[in-house]
């Protein structure tokens, strides 16, 4: 009798695939699936310069808001924000459905300085500045969204958190010290001039003055000492009235007539916005910490450190420079880390 087909059809006979063609695949999608792993966790620093979706001038947006709202007026801010509880001379608030920091003057002693800072802030409003959303003069008091990270100078603490480990990076971190360059090089081109951040005689008081956002950026919250800077006219600033001390603060702030001659505000010298370049190192060295990697990025960032570091104020660069040389060291070391990877593979 004749045998037929167990399947009932003729057909071409079925041939396995060799174990060896098997594994090449998996290792060869392996490799793409890492490639483009790399490529998204080396992407480049994250901001653009210019923030298209920013509201005109008087309006601002935040959160999952669709559309820009006007600051909030006096009358507003009475009745329309509620307290929710203190965080040291502010407290944090909520308007609709949105937390909000409300900072209000303590001492009228310090009103010329609150009336500066707010001036400072309505006419800075940027990327690299807190949001404004509302002031009232005649209660003293400001409105600004809430960064529940609070101050830079818990940056160590924060990143201490379990569920902030991911980012606890060089590459992170790298980004904070660019973060922190551009406002500065914000602050050297504004639209008033160029302004100097005064408030800087020491590490902490400098750090204190910027905040970190949800997304790990920063941005300047505290903008009531930043005297105008008129080359031109050869009006250089000086930083309060009082004799600096310390290797913090760049050495045309100290006195400079030695201690048989006792300070005197008028004798002491003014100075530019170089000051502000002689303190990056020092913030980026904090931003940096002490995690793996960082030790590397500080060597690369040694000679324009260095140059911060000038006793001339004329020799050291500007902030667009050490911008440009940070830049320069993180697509160094993304594309070397993403080379010895791949060689690796």
């Amino acid at each position: 009798m004749e045998k037929k087909p167990q399947d009932g059809r003729k057909g071409l006979p079925h041939r396995e695939v060799p174990p060896v063609v098997g594994l090449l695949l998996a290792v060869a999608l392996m490799n793409a699936l890492l490639y483009l792993c790399l490529d998204r966790f080396f992407i480049s620093p994250r901001r653009a310069a210019v923030d298209a979706g920013r509201c005109p001038y008087g309006y601002f947006r935040m959160g999952q808001m669709k559309n820009c709202s006007p600051w909030l007026s006096c009358e507003e801010l009475r009745t329309e924000v509620r307290q929710l509880r203190r965080v040291g001379e502010g407290a944090v608030k909520r308007w609709k459905e949105h937390k909000v920091a409300l900072s209000r003057l303590t001492s009228l002693e310090l009103k010329d300085d609150f009336l500066h800072g707010l001036q400072m802030l309505k006419s800075l409003q940027s990327q690299h500045v807190v949001m404004l959303l509302g002031y009232c003069e005649e209660d003293n008091t400001v409105l600004t969204e809430y960064h529940p990270l609070g101050a830079l100078s818990n940056l160590e603490e924060t990143l201490n958190l379990s569920k902030y480990q991911n980012v606890n990076t060089w590459q992170h971190r790298l980004q904070l010290a660019m973060d922190y360059v551009s406002i500065i090089h914000y602050l050297h081109h504004s639209p008033l001039g160029t302004l100097v951040m005064c408030d800087s005689s020491d590490l902490r008081k400098t750090l204190s003055q910027y905040l970190l956002t949800r997304n790990f950026s920063i941005v300047v919250n505290d903008l009531d000492a930043l005297p105008l800077l008129n080359r031109s006219s050869g009006a250089l600033v000086k930083c309060g009235h009082r004799e600096l001390h310390g290797d913090f603060v760049a050495p045309e702030q100290l006195w400079p007539y030695g201690e048989d001659m006792p300070f005197r505000d008028d004798l002491m010298p003014s100075y530019d916005e170089k000051i502000d370049i002689w303190k990056i190192p020092d913030v980026t060295s904090f931003l940096l910490g002490h995690v793996e990697g960082s030790d590397m990025v500080r060597f690369h960032l040694f000679d324009i450190h260095k140059a911060c570091k000038s006793q001339a104020p004329e020799e050291r660069p500007t902030a667009q420079d050490v911008l440009d040389t940070y830049q320069k060291v993180w697509n160094l070391l993304r594309d070397t880390m993403i080379s010895q990877t791949r060689e690796m593979l």
